[in-house]
This record gives C-alpha cells, structure tokens and sequence, in this order.
C-alpha cells in the first residue's frame, strides 16, 4: 500500500502518458521460435527545472531509449524479457547525465480453468535528478523486486481468490554513504476473495501485509497491514471501474516512533463514450515510507485524464494530476499539481511522433521545498 512520495503520476501513466506509443505497431522477428521485437524512442525536451528546486536549473536533454523484447506464448502460457537501456543527456549539466538499465522478466500460466500464475522480476539501475539528497548531484539507486500472484477460481466461477507475494530490495551508490539510511528489503503478502455479485460485477474483500526492514536505519523498521472492501465492474467495453475502501496502520518496531493509522482509499474508473475517446481517473490514499526524515507520508494523489482520436493519425492527451504529502513526525505539507497534453502523430505504421508539454509545481509550507517545473518535449518512436 506505499506509494513512492513525490511522484504520484508514475502509477497512473499505463492509462494516459506523454511518451508512451499508441498507434506503432512494431513487428518482430523470429529467432528460434521466439518473437523478438527492437523499438527505439528518441526525445529531444527543453526542462527548465529539472531538478525541483527552487532555485531553476535549466538544459536541453536528449533522451535516447531502446527497448529489446523477446516473447515465447503458447495456448496456456507466455513468456515476456524486456532489456531497456535509457541514455539521459543533459546539454547543459554533463554530471546530470546517466545511463539507466533496467531488465523484466513476465510469465503468465494458465493450468487449468481454475488454476492461474502470474511471475514479474525486474532489475533496475538509474539516477535520479529531483528529490536528491544533495542538491545539485544525482542519486544513484538500484532496485530489485519479485512479485508472485496464484489465482484459484474460473473466471466465471461466483468466488475466485488471488493469493499473491513479494520482495523488493532498495540500494543506493551515492559516494560517502549517502541515503544509505534509507536502504530497505519489502517483503509483502496479499490475499483478495472475489464474490460475483452480477454478470458484470463481483465484490472482494483484500488484505495486505507489508514488513519493512532497513538495512542500518533501523528505526525506521515497520510492518503494514491494510483490509480494503469494494467492487469492480465491467459494463461491456464502454465503463470499467474498481473501487477499494479500507484502513491501514503502521506498526514500527521501534517504540519510540509513534504507530500510524490512516483510511486508505483506491478507484480506478475508465470511461469509452466512443472508441477513439477515453476519460480515466485514478485516485489514490495510502502511507508511504518516510522521507526528507519524515517517520512516513500520508499520500492523496489524483488524476483526470482524457484521449481522443481526431483522425485515424492524430490523437491529444490532456492529463491534471493533483497531490498532497503529509510528513508525519515534521511539521511539513505539500501540495503537488501535475498538467500534461500532447500530441500524437502517427505518421507511418513504424513511427509515431508526439509533441508535449508538462507543468509541475510543488507548493510546500516548508522552507526550500516548493519549485515550478516545465516540460516542452518532442519525440519519435519507431520500431520495425
């Protein structure tokens, strides 16, 4: 149930995203019975803040991103690696530049009607320019994670249950030990029972348990655990939702840090009026891990999105993201707003090109947290 702070949008962008192809349809190559499937996404933007302060710091940045898939699938099972390395160049500030590496690794297995397996592991390696421990120098972070999810029930069956568990590893390479306060294992287990309610509707009722435990900050040491009830829904291919409502409470090994409760809240809704035109919102509240010395962060982000097709080539995004962080153990609030719109070309079946803009602004009550923040961007995605 932790959302990362700062950044509440990331969860939302497989709805609505600048950046994202839409329309390329990249074709593969076999290679021994698998299919493999090269796609290069170059961007040119102009960031005048790139790193959140208050005090702008502006460049040129060129983004040069390849993606490598190679996929295996049969009738009850598919196999998906993704290689994707991301080359970062800041013109204007050459230690700002990096390379990103991050590889993934999906398996879906159907072994009968009623027994189901989702795999996921993912491997990054990246810097990162906002939200730094030291202004001005990025921070430098490798993650791994593992998630497993068994789901026992035909999907027309009146119950269904998905019992699912995870892993994750949080590491830093800042020189001098930096943010190495803030190094954590997170293993969490969650179980949810489905109930058909409907032929297009089924309740559920979710549990999670989430344990945290830091490498050399150890008051920070905490489990999670979170019931959520609701519904989801799907009325034919035109309105999709699911709504979950619940309480969570932060327990820390550590006496001297306060325990914290909270309601914690998720609706995703998506709405097709038309075929070529979707309204989503997502919305979320739940505790993040602490940050900035925070003991943890009371999140509530939410996001209103619409695309739309024009013609069979052009389509535009509009995106407003709103966000509030709550800093327990510091007297400290922001207030985060988000504004996309793009718009997306698709010139030709391999290549599609977009041109964007973003807005951020961050309106903090503590001193050197509020910043503005605006994105011009240019784009080409092509593939096979």
């Amino acid at each position: 149930m932790t959302l990362k702070t700062r950044g509440p949008f990331a969860l939302f962008m497989i709805y609505l995203c600048p950046g994202t192809a839409w329309s390329l349809d990249p074709q593969s190559i076999d290679i021994y019975g698998f299919d493999f499937t090269p796609t290069l996404l170059f961007s040119e933007s102009y960031d005048d803040n790139f790193r959140e302060l208050e005090r702008a710091q502006s460049s040129m940045v060129t983004k040069v991103a390849p993606t490598f898939e190679l996929k295996a699938e049969d009738r009850n099972s598919a196999t998906r690696l993704i290689w994707q390395p991301t080359r970062y160049i800041y013109h204007d500030d050459s230690d700002a530049s990096n390379t990103a590496q991050r590889l993934r690794l999906n398996s879906i297995m159907e072994f009968t009607d009623r027994h189901r397996l989702k795999l996921d592991a993912e491997t990054r390696k990246y810097e990162r320019t906002t939200s730094t421990a030291v202004d001005g120098i990025n921070d430098k972070i490798r993650s791994n994670r593992v998630n497993g999810l068994y789901t026992y029930g035909a999907r027309s069956a009146a119950n269904q249950i998905d019992l699912g568990a995870s892993y994750a590893q949080l590491r830093y390479d800042n020189s001098g030990g930096i943010n190495d306060d803030k190094e954590r294992d997170t293993t969490g287990l969650t179980t949810t029972w489905y109930h058909r309610i409907g032929s297009n509707t089924r309740g559920l009722l979710e549990y999670d348990h989430t344990v945290f435990d830091y490498e050399s900050n150890s008051r920070l040491n905490s489990t999670s655990d979170a019931v959520l009830a609701g519904a989801e829904w799907d009325f034919t291919a035109r309105t999709t939702g699911k709504v979950r409502v619940g309480y969570e409470r932060k327990n820390f090994d550590d006496s001297d840090v306060d325990d914290l409760s909270n309601p914690t809240w998720q609706v995703d809704l998506r709405w097709k009026p038309r075929t070529y035109s979707t309204f989503s919102f997502v919305a979320r509240q739940a505790m993040a891990e602490g940050d900035d010395g925070a003991d943890a962060v009371k999140t509530t982000t939410a996001l209103v999105g619409w695309r739309h097709g024009w013609t069979e080539r052009i389509t535009t995004v509009a995106e407003v993201g709103l966000g509030r962080y709550e800093y327990e153990g510091q007297d400290r609030t922001d207030d985060l707003r988000d504004y996309n719109l793009a718009v997306e070309y698709a010139m030709r079946r391999w290549l599609d090109i977009e041109l964007g803009y973003r807005y951020r602004n961050d309106d903090s009550d503590t001193d050197n947290q509020s910043f503005e923040r605006n994105i011009f961007l240019l784009s080409f995605n092509v593939s096979l």
